[in-house]
């Protein structure tokens, strides 16, 4: 499946939602997301990848982006997946 800008530009909306960043700062971020990805592939990049690269990014963005985005990433089901992805970021 090719690269979708615009998929990639949604989920990192919906992360970033309430949070204090305006449209071009958001704008910056799924640039430089894109960029790193366009940098690192030869060929297709897989979706894991680039989710492993917003995570990244969002992590040092944003802490309750990262979680939202995590959340919906790692297929969060339960508080306790909360409570063991909250603990990895204290050890971080």
């Amino acid at each position: 499946m090719p690269f979708d800008r615009d998929k990639l530009a949604r989920s990192v909306r919906i992360a970033l939602r309430k949070r204090p960043f305006d449209e071009e700062r958001i704008e910056r971020i799924v640039n430089g997301i894109q960029r790193r990805l366009e940098v690192e592939a030869d060929s297709e990049v897989t979706s894991r990848r680039i989710g492993d690269v917003v995570l990244d990014t969002l992590r040092d963005v944003d802490q309750v982006a990262y979680v939202r985005f995590a959340s919906v990433y790692r297929n969060f089901r339960e508080a306790k997946d909360f409570q063991a992805f909250l603990g990895q970021m204290d050890g971080s």
